[in-house]
């Protein structure tokens, strides 16, 4: 007799949990206004960190005229991506254990006290200093927001989307150098980190509201601090051995030696960690995974390319092609606008291909195709055609990027999406700072510079033949490096998208990307 009252409280105790699951909103299905709401909402945030990276360009030469200091010009771009890209991981780990919006929040908080931190600067030093401190919080906003995406779109439908982020990294690296050239010139440099206070302020506001939005699933993790720390420490030793080679020291050198030496034990610390820690900052899962690490290096090696070209195509125009700094800039328009316009048709295409590899497979052959020309004719091409070359080549270089990221994001689970992708866009971020060092190294080469020359010293002081010439090989290098991406998209399987098979009318397809996805 004593045991039926405890039967009957059994049930009720199963059943308490019920009343708090209708509580939890993270199921209910995101409408597609809520969706564009959400998107415009990171995209903002998106365009704060992209843009930063290219503003200051133009701004370079009079913020070294103000502050009386020339030497240490470059490390106010290169604190930046130092901290920018070495945090990028970090940000994603977090966002798994702590969720989005808070993450996202502070990444956009740190940002914004960079920026005034920026603009008030009293020195070089401090400057550099602060701008260290802005890429610590630029550094997450790229990879939160994709990562936010595929919280709430599933990765049949999530191609769409990714042309957006292609659109803000076209618009920032065009309009960037435009908009710091004019606020430089014709008002103050100090605006350039002043605008991003009333952006980061919109952003902040705005960010705050659409997160509510983006389903959370709360999961208790350790942070591996000590792998974490060891990732960052080995990222920065290299990108700092990449950024002074051949410029501040020559290759061959001590202090180069010393941090390549560096950073080789610092990864081997990092590689003994993944494997001595129950919990890893980065999990063997995601790196044992075949599908992100082909996805993850065939992206790193577009990025590196694309952001190789639009570092230097400019120069090439300059001295090769004999045109001015402004026409220069005009003349990357086809490159970019064909990137975007690009990664967005093959974004969409995605949710109705099956063998959605093909479309990159073609877009990098064309590509690869397209730079053959430019290397063997260099200085002999008409304008026409190489513009016309270069939107061939920008627009095999837009259909890899939505398919790495939705194949990448595909293939891991909703409780790594964070993580895997900050890893992407950490080594996106990682062979963009490579391949932009081997090209100056080849210009550089080529020109006969040493330590302490500049390329565009160099560029201006040699003759055509010379400028042709190393040119070549800059063309022959990026041609190269995607032929590698190439091989990795080959490797990589190609599993069936995850998410709701659209309908033909296509008029109800986004109504149900918010439905949880099977891990």
């Amino acid at each position: 007799m004593t045991k039926t009252p405890k039967a009957t409280t059994t049930p009720k105790k199963a059943k308490a949990p019920k009343p708090d699951a209708p509580a939890s909103p993270e199921p209910r299905t995101l409408t597609h206004p809520e969706i564009r709401f959400i998107v415009l909402g990171i995209m903002l945030t998106m365009f704060l960190g992209a843009l930063d990276q290219t503003i200051v360009a133009t701004a370079l030469p009079t913020i070294g005229r103000h502050f009386h200091n020339l030497d240490d010009l470059a490390w106010v771009v290169t604190a930046y991506l130092l901290t920018g890209t070495a945090s990028t991981p970090l940000y994603g780990k977090l966002s798994d254990i702590y969720g989005r919006r808070v993450v996202m929040l502070t990444a956009i908080g740190i940002f914004i006290v960079g920026s005034i931190a920026c603009a008030l600067a009293p020195s070089m030093t401090a400057l550099v200093v602060a701008r260290a401190l802005q890429g610590l919080g630029g550094g997450g906003l790229m990879a939160l927001a994709q990562t936010i995406i595929a919280d709430i779109v599933s990765p049949r439908e999530r191609g769409r989307y990714q042309g957006y982020i292609g659109a803000v990294f076209a618009l920032s690296s065009v309009g960037g150098p435009v908009l710091g050239g004019f606020l430089t010139e014709h008002l103050d440099w100090s605006l350039i980190f002043w605008i991003n206070l009333p952006l980061g302020l919109a952003a902040f506001g705005m960010t705050s509201n659409v997160l509510r939005l983006v389903p959370y699933h709360p999961r208790k993790h350790r942070l591996d601090l000590i792998g974490a720390l060891l990732m960052m420490l080995a990222a920065l030793a290299l990108l700092l051995a990449l950024s002074w080679g051949g410029r501040s020291y020559e290759w061959i050198s001590g202090p180069i030696g010393a941090l390549f030496l560096a950073s080789a034990i610092l990864w081997g610390l990092f590689a003994w960690r993944l494997v001595a820690t129950d919990e890893p900052f980065l999990p063997m899962s995601v790196l044992g995974n075949a599908v992100v690490r082909c996805a993850a290096l065939s992206g790193a090696c577009n990025m590196g390319t694309l952001v190789g070209m639009t570092i230097f195509v400019p120069l090439y125009f300059e001295v090769v092609m004999h045109l001015s700094a402004s026409q220069s800039g005009m003349a990357l328009i086809p490159l970019m606008a064909a990137t975007v316009l690009s990664s967005t048709v093959t974004g969409r295409m995605m949710m109705h291909v099956e063998h959605y590899k093909r479309m990159p497979l073609i877009g990098l052959s064309m590509s690869i195709l397209a730079l053959g020309p430019l290397a063997i004719w260099p200085g002999s091409m008409p304008l026409p055609l190489v513009l016309l070359l270069l939107m061939v080549i920008g627009t095999g270089l837009g259909t890899v990027f939505p398919v790495s990221t939705v194949a990448l994001q595909n293939a891991v689970a909703r409780t790594q999406m964070g993580i895997a992708t900050g890893a992407a866009n950490f080594f996106r971020a990682l062979f963009s700072a490579l391949v932009v060092a081997v090209l100056g190294a080849i210009v550089l080469g080529g020109l006969g510079g040493g330590a302490g020359m500049s390329v565009d010293m160099l560029a201006r002081a040699a003759s055509a033949h010379e400028l042709a010439y190393a040119f070549r090989f800059v063309f022959l290098a990026c041609a190269l490096v995607l032929a590698f991406g190439m091989s990795f998209l080959i490797a990589m399987e190609e599993r069936p998208l995850k998410g709701p098979t659209p309908p033909s009318g296509g008029a109800t397809a986004p109504t149900a990307p918010a439905t949880p996805i099977p891990a």
